[in-house]
Parts: C-alpha cells; sequence; structure tokens
C-alpha cells in the first residue's frame, strides 16, 4: 500500500491546525492528504498513460482540493497561503 498508517499521521502531524494525528478534518491536513496522493498518482500516470480510471480519480482529487482550497481562500487568507507556500503548489 502506497500510504501507510505512520504516513497519513505524519502528514496530519506536519499541516494539520493542532499539530496533531488526531487533526483529520481541518482543511489544511486534508489539502496536505490529497496533494500526497496527487503526486503519487501522478508518477503512477507517467509510467501508466492508458490507466484512464486512475486518471479520473486524479481529477477527481485534483477538483476536491481546488474546492477546499478554494473555501480556505473565502475563510481565511493568510491560512491559504501558508498552506500553498508550506505544500510548494502554486508557483
Amino acid at each position: 500500500m502506497y500510504l501507510a498508517k505512520e504516513k497519513k499521521e505524519e502528514l496530519f502531524k506536519n499541516h494539520g491546525r493542532l499539530k496533531s494525528e488526531q487533526d483529520t478534518g481541518s482543511p489544511e491536513s486534508q489539502i496536505a492528504l490529497f496533494t500526497y496522493r496527487i503526486q503519487h498518482l501522478t508518477e503512477h500516470l507517467k509510467t501508466n498513460k492508458k490507466d484512464h480510471s486512475s486518471r479520473k480519480g486524479l481529477l477527481k482529487l485534483v477538483g476536491k482540493r481546488r474546492r477546499l482550497l478554494n473555501y480556505l481562500i473565502k475563510i481565511d487568507i493568510e491560512r491559504y497561503r501558508a498552506v500553498i507556500s508550506d505544500l510548494g503548489i502554486r508557483k
């Protein structure tokens, strides 16, 4: 499995608002998890170009992450900027 329980806990601890493994619901931690999964699927699709079901899943993940980022912009622009710079999503 590409995403072990320890890796998930590390993502939530590093990127969550509460800096604990149990902070799974904050937008920051969810965006970090989606980013990790998007990177994994992108690498998978570089070698498996005809895997259309994974491509569809990747596009759904990108849409979910985009909606969470839009929500974060509306709520608190500083948190949005922190997430963007921390994860290196934008240029």
